[in-house]
C-alpha cells in the first residue's frame, strides 16, 4: 500500500523516521544519512548521505522492513494524531524488534509469529528491562501487528493471544506543599530568564501540565480574563484547566517584561515560552529547568511529572472529587487517576477520627 504524497510531505521533518534502515548506524549523531530519503523514491538498496551526497549501500536485510514501518508511523501521526514522543517510542521499539528478528534470520514482518514475540519479550527480560518497559514494548507490538493485519501484511494478529505482564504498582513521587513552595520560589533575579522560569514552574503546578504541554502552549491558549488554559494533551485531546492567581501573575510578568525581549531576538512566534534566543523550548529544556531549580531548593529526584503528581495529590488531599482530578489531568481512564488515592494517607486518620463511633 503506497504512502500518499500528502503523508510523505508531513513526515519529512519527523524524527521517528530517522534510522528506519540503520543496521548498524552509519552516523555517530543518532541520525542516519538515509532518513531524509526514506520516503522519496530512493532505490531500495541505496541511500544518499546528507553530508556529501555519497551513495551509501543500505543493509539488504532491512529493506523489507522499511515500507510497513514507515506507513505505520505515518498512520499514527496523520490518522491517530499521536504526539512526537509517542512516535519516537514506537519507532525505537519496532527497530529493536526488527534487529532482533534479523538476528533470528527472519527478514520480513510477514515472518512475525506469536512464538517470536514471546521470545523477544523474554530476551528483553534477560537484558534486565523493567516489567513496565517490557509492557510498553508489547503495547507497541500489539498496535503495529494490528495495523499489519488490517493492511493484509499479516494473515492474523500474532500478538492477540499474548498476555501482558503485570508490573508492580509504583507510587509516583510527590512533593509536600512546603517543598513545592521552595521550588516555585527558587528562580531569582540573578537568573537572566527567571521570569520565564517562574511562569513555567507555576503553570506546571497550577494546571498539572505535562512537560510537552507547557512547552507547546501558545499565547491564544492562555486566557487571563477567565483564569484558564486550554491544553492540547495526548492524542490531540483538548481540555480546559483553571489556574490560580500566582500562575497568572507570573505569566503576566513574563509576558510584559521578558517575552518582548526574547521575541526581538528570534522573530515572531505564537508560543508562550521561549528560549534565550527567542526560539521554541522543548520538553527536554523544561525537564532541565525543573531539575535546575529543584537542586537549588535542596530537592532530589524531581522532574516535571513530579509537579503533576503533586498537583493531583494535593487536590485529592484537599477533598477534590476523583472525577474532577481525572478531567483536569486529561486521563481517559479513571484507573490511571486512582493511583493518587494511594499516595496521600494524611486524610485517612482525620476521616476515621471524625466519623468512627469510637475514634
Amino acid at each position: 500500500m503506497p504512502v500518499p504524497s500528502i503523508m510523505r510531505a508531513s513526515l519529512k521533518k519527523s524524527n521517528p523516521l530517522d534510522d528506519l534502515d540503520s543496521r548498524p548506524r552509519l552516523r555517530s549523531d543518532n541520525r542516519s544519512p538515509q532518513s531524509s530519503q526514506a520516503l522519496r523514491g530512493t532505490p531500495d538498496n541505496k541511500t544518499t548521505s546528507r553530508a556529501d551526497n555519497r551513495v551509501v549501500p543500505q543493509p539488504p536485510e532491512t529493506i523489507p522492513f522499511r515500507p510497513p514501518l514507515a506507513e505505520f508511523l505515518t498512520y499514527c501521526k496523520v490518522e491517530c494524531g499521536f504526539s512526537m514522543a509517542t512516535l519516537e517510542a514506537y519507532a525505537a521499539d519496532l527497530r529493536e524488534l526488527r534487529d532482533w528478528l534479523i538476528d533470528q534470520k527472519v527478514f520480513d514482518w510477514a515472518g512475525l509469529t506469536s512464538d517470536l514475540i514471546a521470545d523477544h519479550l523474554r530476551h528483553l527480560d534477560q537484558r534486565g528491562l523493567a516489567t513496565a518497559s517490557i509492557c510498553r514494548h508489547l503495547a507497541t507490538v500489539r498496535v503495529f501487528t494490528r495495523f499489519c493485519h488490517g493492511t493484509d501484511r499479516l494473515p492474523n494478529n500474532p500478538s492477540e493471544l499474548i498476555q501482558t505482564p503485570k508490573p508492580w504498582q509504583n507510587l509516583p513521587g510527590v512533593l509536600g506543599q512546603q517543598q513545592v513552595k521552595a521550588l516555585l520560589a527558587a528562580p531569582n533575579e540573578d537568573d537572566a530568564l527567571h521570569l520565564r522560569d517562574r511562569a513555567l514552574l507555576e503553570l506546571l503546578y497550577a494546571g498539572g501540565l505535562r512537560a510537552s504541554e507547557v512547552a507547546d502552549m501558545t499565547l491564544d491558549r492562555l486566557h487571563m480574563d477567565l483564569a484558564v488554559v486550554r491544553v492540547m494533551g495526548k492524542g490531540q485531546k483538548e481540555r480546559i484547566v483553571p489556574v490560580g492567581e500566582p500562575a497568572l501573575h507570573a505569566a503576566t510578568a513574563y509576558l510584559e517584561k521578558l517575552r518582548p525581549i526574547l521575541i526581538s531576538r528570534g522573530g515572531p512566534s505564537n508560543l508562550l515560552l521561549l528560549s534565550r534566543t527567542g526560539s521554541p523550548i522543548t520538553r527536554i529544556v523544561v525537564w532541565q529547568i525543573v531539575t535546575k531549580y529543584a537542586r537549588r531548593a535542596g530537592l532530589t529526584d524531581v522532574h516535571p511529572h513530579t509537579l503533576r503528581h503533586s498537583f493531583a495529590t494535593h487536590l485529592l488531599a484537599g477533598g477534590a472529587d476523583l472525577r474532577v482530578v481525572q478531567e483536569l489531568l486529561g486521563h481517559s481512564n479513571i484507573a490511571t487517576t486512582q493511583v493518587y488515592t494511594h499516595v496521600d494517607r494524611s486524610r485517612l486518620k482525620e476521616i476515621i477520627q471524625r466519623h468512627h463511633p469510637r475514634p
